[in-house]
C-alpha cells in the first residue's frame, strides 16, 4: 500500500477515539452545558453565526432535538466544538485516543506523510482534542482539519473536495475509518481505504476494504 501514499487522512470517533469517550463524556458535556453557554455568549460573534443556521424561532429546542437525534448539521457540531473549548481550557475534558494512535502519528509525520483528521466534528472540535488529548498536544502533528464544510461523510464529492482543498491527487491519500460507508464513498473518489476494525468498539468487518486492528497494522500497511 505505501506505494504512492503521501497522505493520511483520518476520522476520529472508532477510528482514533473510543467511541464510549465522544458518547459519554463529550456529547453529555454540551448538553448539559448548552443553555448556560447560550446565556452567556450569544451575543458574541462566533455563536451568532452559528445560531444564525438554526431555523425556527426557539433555538435552544431545535438544538436540543438536534442533539437527541445526533444529527450531523453544521452549526449544532459548531456550537458543541465552542462548548467543548471551554471545557478543555478548564480542565474538564482531555481528549481520548487509543494508545496505539500516539506513536504511531508521530512516525508517520517523522517519515514525512501528511496528516490530516476528517470528522463529522467541527473543524474546532477536532483541534481542540488532539491539542489537550491524555497524551499532550499532538495538534503539530496535523496540516488539515476537514469537517461537514467539506460534504457529509457518506459521499463521494466530500473526499474529492477534500482532495482539492488539500491540493494532493486522491490516489495519494490513504483514508482510514471504522465506517465502511465512509470507506466506500472515499474510494469511488478515488482514495485508498482502511476499516478500523476495533475489537473495544464492537466494529464488524465489511469485508470490502483492507482492514486494521490498530494503527500499528495501518503502520504495517504503509510499510508494506
Amino acid at each position: 500500500m505505501s506505494g504512492g501514499i503521501t497522505h493520511v487522512l483520518t476520522d476520529i470517533e472508532g477510528t482514533t477515539t473510543a467511541i464510549a469517550f465522544v458518547h459519554r463524556s463529550l456529547f453529555p458535556y454540551a448538553a448539559s452545558a448548552l443553555e448556560g453557554f447560550l446565556a452567556r455568549h450569544g451575543g458574541e460573534a462566533e455563536v451568532a453565526a452559528a445560531l444564525a443556521e438554526v431555523p425556527g424561532e426557539d433555538k435552544l429546542a431545535q438544538l436540543r432535538a438536534w442533539m437527541a437525534a445526533d444529527a450531523k448539521v453544521t452549526p449544532l457540531k459548531a456550537l458543541q466544538g465552542l462548548i467543548w473549548r471551554e471545557g478543555y481550557k478548564a480542565g474538564d475534558l482531555h481528549g481520548h485516543l487509543w494508545p496505539d494512535v500516539v506513536g504511531a502519528l508521530r512516525d508517520w509525520h517523522a517519515w514525512g506523510l501528511h496528516l490530516a483528521i476528517y470528522s463529522s466534528g467541527s473543524e474546532e472540535a477536532q483541534r481542540l482534542l488532539v491539542r489537550h488529548s491524555e497524551a499532550g498536544d499532538l495538534e503539530p502533528l496535523f496540516e488539515g482539519f476537514f469537517d461537514t464544510r467539506m460534504g457529509m461523510k457518506r459521499e463521494v464529492a466530500s473526499y474529492a473536495n477534500i482532495a482539492r482543498a488539500w491540493g494532493v491527487d486522491p490516489g495519494n491519500i490513504l483514508f482510514l475509518s471504522d465506517v465502511a460507508e465512509e470507506l466506500d464513498a472515499a474510494r469511488e473518489a478515488g482514495l485508498a481505504t482502511c476499516q478500523l476494525v476495533r475489537a473495544e468498539d464492537g466494529t464488524k468487518a465489511s469485508g470490502r476494504h483492507p482492514e486494521a486492528a490498530d494503527f500499528q497494522d495501518v503502520t504495517s500497511l504503509l510499510s508494506a
